[in-house]
């Protein structure tokens, strides 16, 4: 199993300890990873990332599609590829329809189509065969609808990328990994438990079906967020998780389309998932996350003392052993948390 960190610290100001960064790459540590919601963007800190490192792979988890064109995905991807020695991954998704409508002003449109048209354009776009076109429910190009000056024309890119460059989704709905796994090559679940990857593994192994070219989770990184929070105290080092999860599984989206209250549910924890929301969506914060069940946390992150954490590994490591798991990407870790972890794993 390989590791990755998500290091960016959000508040008022968006910060990168990249000496903890560094520490990881020296350590072992195969990638890191940067995201993007409705204040800092997530290539600025990938560019600065491999700026600054030499081995690291780093991709963004995630762009949101209707942020930027695929075209304009595509040039940045080629642009990092390029001036990284091919370390960068691009990792796109459609975020929700509060954030795209509310804060991109976009439609949110079909997700799973988008998602689909978006990879097939950047394809296009890298193996640089013929002059882009595409006609599509999200995109047309050349375009030649309302308000264009039929100027426009098909164009190859002046670059030439790298066709093997890998793009990565974040899909957690069944419509999503099915898509992600027949048209990307790996994805990142915000929360996984490892002991129930049915959730996540049969949706991919329709999409590899569908795929048609013998695909399989060989070909596929299932790159799970993991909470990683060490110390005596276990209630203390669930309490950062469960207020995390209260605000995704409560807050991110509207009371009848959060994607992430759904996955809580199918992971197991329907009544939980419904009080989260109530809680939350009715301004009552801290019950949002008293609500989260310590056997929540204790599933999809790693909590507690040293060598509780270290027993609980061997669950991941037994996910990994069957392909269940590529990289554990590790969630804003500590100096000690990034040695234990790779003393543990690497």
């Amino acid at each position: 199993m390989k590791l990755g960190l998500l290091p960016g610290k959000f508040s008022g100001h968006y910060g990168i300890d990249m000496e903890l960064v560094r520490e990881a790459e020296d350590l072992g540590f195969d990638s890191a990873w940067t995201s993007e919601a409705w204040g800092n963007d997530a290539i600025t800190p990938a560019t600065w990332i491999l700026a600054q490192t030499t081995k690291l792979k780093v991709g963004t988890a995630i762009i949101q599609m209707s942020a930027r064109t695929p075209s304009m995905a595509a040039m940045t991807a080629m642009t990092l590829h390029d001036l990284s020695g091919g370390r960068f991954i691009l990792g796109i998704g459609p975020s929700g329809p509060q954030v795209i409508e509310g804060w991109h002003g976009q439609p949110f449109g079909r997700p799973i189509a988008r998602t689909r048209e978006y990879i097939e354009i950047i394809r296009k776009i890298l193996a640089r065969e013929a002059p882009l076109t595409h006609d599509g429910r999200h995109y047309q190009i050349p375009f030649n609808g309302e308000g264009s000056t039929g100027l426009g024309k098909p164009l190859k890119s002046i670059m030439h990328g790298d066709p093997m460059l890998k793009i990565y989704t974040a899909g957690i709905t069944p419509a999503g990994l099915r898509v992600s796994g027949e048209v990307a090559d790996g994805g990142f679940p915000i929360y996984m438990d490892p002991t129930q990857f049915d959730i996540l593994g049969g949706p991919l192994n329709e999409g590899f079906a569908k795929a048609g070219n013998g695909k399989s989770l060989a070909d596929y990184s299932v790159s799970p967020f993991v909470g990683v929070e060490i110390g005596d105290d276990i209630e203390a080092c669930r309490a950062p998780v469960k207020r995390e999860m209260a605000l995704y599984i409560g807050g991110m989206g509207a009371r009848d389309k959060n994607f992430y209250n759904d996955y809580a549910k199918k992971l197991g924890y329907e009544g939980a998932a419904v009080e989260i929301q109530d809680h939350f969506l009715a301004g009552r914060r801290a019950e949002a996350e008293a609500a989260v069940p310590n056997e929540l946390v204790d599933a999809v992150a790693l909590v507690g003392p040293k060598e509780r954490v270290l027993e609980r590994m061997s669950i991941w490591k037994d996910a990994a052993a069957k392909g269940h798991v590529d990289t554990m990407v590790v969630r804003r870790p500590t100096r000690a948390a990034l040695q234990t972890l790779a003393k543990a794993v690497l």
